[in-house]
């Protein structure tokens, strides 16, 4: 009965007006305060699809659906392609003069990561994924290789809304691109470091365009970075990038990949294999090719030529001038031959870009397209890049970009490097023929590396120095073994040789390699069984050095240099300089004399200038050089070889005659007089203590204090530092005066013994590291000084003039200051 009467009176209690209890309330307390109304119930973090994607919404239907609604942009990931192997590629498209010290280019890929998109409850994430640890997965320790190489994830998205139909799932991608996340950034963290960068600056920052193709989506960002230190325009305080990255849907069916071999050049990627029956980890490295597949099998075994199911197409930029068309088609078919070495007709095909009216949807950011990219800029370049699929090496794509002022660094070159021999190079109106000659041989070039191929700096080294004076060889064989080389012009023809070619082409390496790569092995069905027919291909060429893969890499190989030909460096430089010294008695003749200004003689001496300095480069690799030839142990000889004192003892002979003397010839009075006020000698200083710094250093030195306890009868450290001080200071023997050029060059010499003194070289930077504390090198150059200096008391005391005896007397005082710095 009571519980009865507490719930009749709650009852009638809850029926009492609510308008009534709240005057009753007033009427108790007037300072009552309002209640505030209840919260709203909160939106649902995964809204309708109409609220999210609007029909304001501009959208663009591929691979995902990209939508952009005000200022956001959102993907529409179809679940289908949820868990499916992409590539995420990073690359500048435009940036600012010396980024990187001048040595990163528009284009150059930043970074390249294998990812998948997957579902986690209510968001979707970007998983980075790794081929370099792989397993077949019926074995069971790919359950281990899974769990000890635990993917990262790059970046986690709420999911905004499902698809109507419920096939897709909505996500925000405006801060995965429009902020700076590390890993898909343009600037490294060593660049962050040198430039000072306090972080990028949102508000000048921004999504330029995002772009939806059946196979990839392509988004340009423009970002600007606060740095107090900029490579360029330091006042701005800011590095302003355009970073275009693509996302690429790999293959489903995987292309058998193809093992490389270093006897071989071919761009590579690499693994790790816990599934090897060794007992430990096998390492394979595979070879970046194009799929090629003949239509059919059965003919191409039986060594007939074949089309390929999918030919390898290259389309022209619509932006390309119609008077350089020709030339880049040319270029491109130029690798049909060395296909057909291969087994495959028509591998390669050049196409002019479809109208508007043939093919509306064409773009060249598709990823079914491969396009020769003509750039509207003042960069002097082009490069050859392409993206490959990180499981097998399959090349999928490539865009050669070629940069609109790149032909005149071969104008110029081809003025300096064969003017003296060749007359129609002595014009800064080069033939429309010619530079389309230089042209089809540079696309070709670029090409060539969007096939697989990297550079081979041995090729140039396969032909004898004479030969290049032969017109008949050089119009059969060109100047290298391979268009691969940096090889580009013939500087060793002297004027009146006949009939001689000076540009390069394609050589017989480039088919060898070719086939090598692309010949498909009939009834194979792994990489390792195509071993034993790869290797027998590489036997039978072994003996012939054309056929000689040469490492970019390598900075003590005279065999394999940048820009040289020949196969002695110290006959092709006294050629070239021959050649050079003509060039420079004329050069105001083929340009000022006929322009009327001095713009072109200004450019061209400087750049002359450069040429010296190869040529004087590609001498000093031999000291201390090392002779490398990649080789198996069931090859005989070893795979370095030093190179005989002979040999370096002619380099250093010739450095002494050539380099380190004073060069009237090149330091042209006239023409310095009409492009500059001053900074006459301090421009060949500059080029003769660059080289005697690299002749003197750690890593030279070090490799001729190795190659002592190879053999008695090699060129040692010591043999080095007496013929640099014999023949830098040889005035000092005689009573002669020695002129400012030799002066300048002889305090750079002590200037560079005083770094050998005290420097070290850093872990981590060489790969010729060592400890110098404890060589040889402080004690040899400590000798080499106390020598110097004893020389030059005497010296001072001869019959010279007052500068000269002033520079001995400085330089004694430089050499105590080394030897007892306190």
């Amino acid at each position: 009965m009571k519980k009865f009467f507490i719930l009749t009176a709650i009852a009638a209690t809850l029926l009492i007006p609510t308008t009534q209890f709240a005057q009753s309330k007033r009427k108790k307390d007037k300072n009552a305060v309002a209640l505030p109304a209840p919260d709203k119930k909160p939106e649902p973090i995964i809204k309708e699809y109409s609220k999210v994607i609007t029909k304001d919404a501009i959208s663009d239907q591929g691979l995902f659906t990209v939508h952009k609604v005000d200022k956001k942009y959102f993907f529409e990931i179809p679940n289908k392609y949820l868990d499916k192997d992409m590539l995420l590629v990073s690359r500048l498209s435009k940036l600012p003069s010396n980024l990187g010290g001048g040595y990163v280019n528009a284009g150059s890929e930043t970074n390249e990561q294998l990812i998948v998109w997957q579902r986690f409850q209510d968001k979707i994430l970007i998983k980075l994924k790794s081929f370099s640890a792989v397993a077949n997965d019926s074995l069971p320790i790919s359950i281990s290789v899974k769990s000890n190489n635990y993917e990262p994830t790059l970046f986690a998205f709420d999911i905004a809304a499902f698809s109507k139909d419920s096939a897709s799932t909505v996500i925000d991608v405006t801060k995965f691109y429009g902020t700076d996340v590390k890993s898909i950034s343009g600037l490294s963290a060593e660049m962050r470091e040198t430039y000072k960068v306090k972080g990028l600056d949102e508000s000048r920052s921004f999504i330029n365009t995002m772009k939806s193709f059946p196979l990839n989506i392509e988004v340009i960002q423009d970002f600007s970075y606060n740095a107090s230190k900029p490579p360029s325009q330091e006042d701005a305080e800011t590095i302003s990038i355009q970073m275009n990255q693509s996302m690429i849907l790999l293959p489903e069916k995987l292309m058998q990949p193809r093992l490389a071999d270093p006897r071989v050049g071919w761009f590579t990627m690499s693994q790790i294999d816990y599934g090897s029956n060794e007992l430990k980890s096998d390492s394979k490295t595979y070879i970046r090719r194009w799929k090629l597949e003949p239509k059919d099998p059965v003919a191409y075994a039986k060594g007939e030529l074949v089309e390929p199911i999918k030919p390898i197409v290259y389309y022209l930029d619509p932006a390309t001038p119609e008077k350089l068309r020709k030339y880049i088609k040319q270029g491109i078919e130029d690798w049909q031959k060395p296909f057909e070495t291969a087994g495959f007709k028509n591998a390669i095909i050049a196409k002019d870009a479809p109208t508007k009216e043939q093919d509306p949807d064409f773009s060249p950011e598709d990823i079914r397209y491969s396009v020769i990219r003509y750039v509207a800029s003042t960069t002097r370049n082009a490069v050859g890049p392409s993206v490959s699929d990180p499981r097998t090496g399959e090349i999928i794509e490539s865009d050669v970009i070629w940069y609109h002022n790149h032909l005149r660094s071969y104008r110029n070159r081809y003025l300096l490097e064969t003017g003296a021999a060749n007359p129609t190079a002595r014009t800064l109106n080069t033939s429309e023929e010619e530079m389309g000659e230089m042209m089809r041989m540079v696309i070709a070039h670029e090409v060539g590396h969007a096939l697989g191929f990297p550079h081979n700096m041995g090729a140039s080294c396969a032909y004898d120095t004479e030969s290049y004076r032969d017109g008949d060889f050089t119009q059969k064989s060109g100047i290298a073994a391979s268009l691969m080389d940096y090889a580009r012009f013939n500087y060793i023809a002297q004027p009146g040789d006949k009939n001689i070619r000076f540009i390069r082409k394609m050589g017989p390496y480039d088919h060898y390699a070719t086939n090598w790569g692309y010949r498909v092995i009939p009834n194979v069905t792994s990489a390792e069984a195509e071993v034993p027919t790869l290797d027998q291909w590489i036997m039978e060429k072994s003996a012939n050095i054309i056929y000689k893969y040469g490492k970019q890499s390598s900075s003590f190989d005279p065999t394999s240099q940048t820009e040289d030909i020949g196969n002695n460096a110290m006959k092709a430089s006294t050629y070239g300089l021959k050649n050079l010294q003509y060039v420079a008695s004329h050069l105001s003749e083929w340009t000022s004399d006929v322009t009327n200004n001095y713009e072109d003689l200004d450019e061209l001496y400087k750049e002359m200038l450069d040429v010296w300095s190869r040529y004087v480069g590609h001498v000093v690799t031999n000291v201390g050089g090392v002779y490398e030839t990649a080789k198996k142990p069931n090859q005989n000889g070893t795979i370095y070889d030093v190179v005989p004192k002979a040999k370096q003892q002619e380099a250093m002979q010739w450095l002494q005659t050539n380099a380190f003397a004073s060069p009237t010839w090149l330091v042209n009075v006239t023409t310095l007089k009409n492009i500059d006020y001053s900074g006459y000698t301090e421009r060949f200083r500059n080029l003769q203590a660059r080289h005697v710094n690299n002749v003197l250093s750690f890593e030279r030195i070090g490799r001729l204090m190795d190659a002592e306890i190879m053999g008695a009868a090699n060129y040692k450290a010591l043999d080095l530092l007496g013929d640099m001080r014999k023949g830098i200071w040889k005035e000092a023997a005689l009573p002669t005066n020695v002129t400012i050029y030799r002066r300048n060059l002889q305090r750079a010499y002590i200037e560079r013994m005083g770094y050998l003194m005290k420097e070290e070289i850093k872990a981590g930077r060489s790969s010729d590291f060592y400890n110098v504390a404890q060589s040889d090198i402080r004690g040899l150059v400590r000798g080499e000084l106390n020598t110097l200096k004893n020389t030059l008391s005497v010296a001072k005391t001869r019959g010279i003039n007052t500068e000269t005896k002033y520079h001995y007397e400085d330089a004694i005082k430089r050499i105590e200051l080394i030897l007892n710095p306190k």
